[in-house]
């Protein structure tokens, strides 16, 4: 069996039974189960959600994003061996973390599968909840053009590129295009402040404005036990985003829960500490990634810029990155993922079969 071969990168052809259309996202697709398996694995697992409660089964793939493009390799690589594995094991590790110390649950039901879910149906806070230990990216590049406001909280003068900030920041942005809110343009993923949040917490899906302050709780404490688990690792936590959404318990309770993934190197920045404290920055997440693609192409404003994404996208389309470069992220995410859980990353060598086999044979959903 070939290398491609163990790299799930289409995920959204799965026997699944559903009767509603597999939504594919850029690296995990979504199987929304039939009201009559929803009940029935409702009942039959034991899960503390409503008995009416929708399920879905999500599948991560192999797939790996950068610059809004999907990128593939030589020899038919479609994706980063282990990457998928990876993700969810760092996800379930830090949900696990949650749970146990009292913070909120997720929106993982059962894990039957190293790259699948059983997910309840949750009702989403319209935010990307961003947070932040240090000045690099993004935030960077607009500092050192003079901005000091960011979502409404001013910084001050004087700080140095990957410094740590004087506290933790939090620079919430909208998820999806929200209308008709003051201030805030309709457009995804733009910057908002905590004031167009209160001002507006119906818009963004908060049941009450006093969730506002248990988003930003569960955000600073998630945001500390991982940096904390991390620094034990000698890995710097530099900076992150959660999701969150409401779901209703057995009982009938509507509770705020931690969704999508968490503290993972797709969704954060982490550096190594030893390498820091000499000065240097070395990459454990996607960061790592996109600086490859930055020096490999001669042209990196294309992946820069916004407005050359039709030739973006083409050079996504035809340019098949060398093995060696998947290999590295390979590395990457496999190597920070084993730090994490403290152990053996559990790799597929067949992973649609697999996944195929235990959800016909455990759960009942393949016909």
């Amino acid at each position: 069996m070939s290398l491609a071969d163990k790299v799930l990168a289409v995920n959204d052809d799965l026997p699944i039974r559903t009767d509603a259309p597999v939504h594919s996202g850029k690296v995990r697709s979504v199987y929304w189960l039939t009201a009559e398996d929803s009940a029935r694995l409702v009942a039959e697992r034991g899960y503390d959600v409503a008995a009416d409660a929708p399920l879905a089964i999500m599948v991560i793939s192999d797939r790996i994003s950068a610059f809004d493009c999907i990128w593939h390799g030589e020899g038919g690589m479609r994706g980063v061996p282990g990457k998928g594995a990876a993700l969810n094991a760092i996800s379930n590790h830090w949900f696990r973390l949650f749970r146990e110390r009292g913070l909120a649950d997720s929106h993982i039901l059962e894990i039957p599968h190293p790259l699948v879910w059983i997910v309840q149906k949750a009702r989403p806070v319209m935010i990307e909840a961003i947070a932040r230990q240090y000045i690099t990216g993004s935030m960077w590049r607009a500092y050192e053009k003079g901005e000091r406001e960011f979502c409404g909280i001013v910084i001050p003068d004087g700080l140095q590129r990957d410094q740590k900030l004087p506290e933790l920041l939090i620079t919430p942005s909208s998820k999806g295009i929200l209308e008709g809110i003051p201030g805030v343009p309709a457009v995804d993923d733009v910057n908002i402040t905590r004031a167009d949040i209160e001002n507006n917490y119906a818009a963004f899906n908060f049941r009450s404005i006093d969730d506002i302050d248990r988003y930003e709780t569960l955000l600073r404490e998630g945001f500390d036990v991982i940096s904390a688990e991390l620094a034990a690792l000698d890995q710097v936590f530099v900076d992150t985003k959660f999701e969150f959404g409401y779901v209703t318990d057995q009982a009938g309770n509507d509770k705020l829960i931690y969704m999508d993934e968490v503290g993972t190197p797709d969704s954060s920045r982490i550096w190594d500490g030893a390498a820091l404290r000499e000065g240097r920055v070395v990459e454990n997440s996607k960061e790592d990634f996109r600086q490859l693609l930055l020096q490999h192409f001669p042209d990196p404003d294309i992946l820069l810029n916004k407005a050359r994404m039709p030739e973006r996208q083409a050079l996504a389309r035809d340019n098949a990155l060398p093995t060696e470069v998947l290999m590295a992220i390979s590395q990457t995410y496999v190597g920070i993922a084993e730090k994490i859980i403290g152990g053996s990353l559990q790799l597929a060598d067949n992973p649609k079969t697999e996944i195929i086999d235990v959800l016909r044979n455990e759960f009942s959903l393949v016909d």
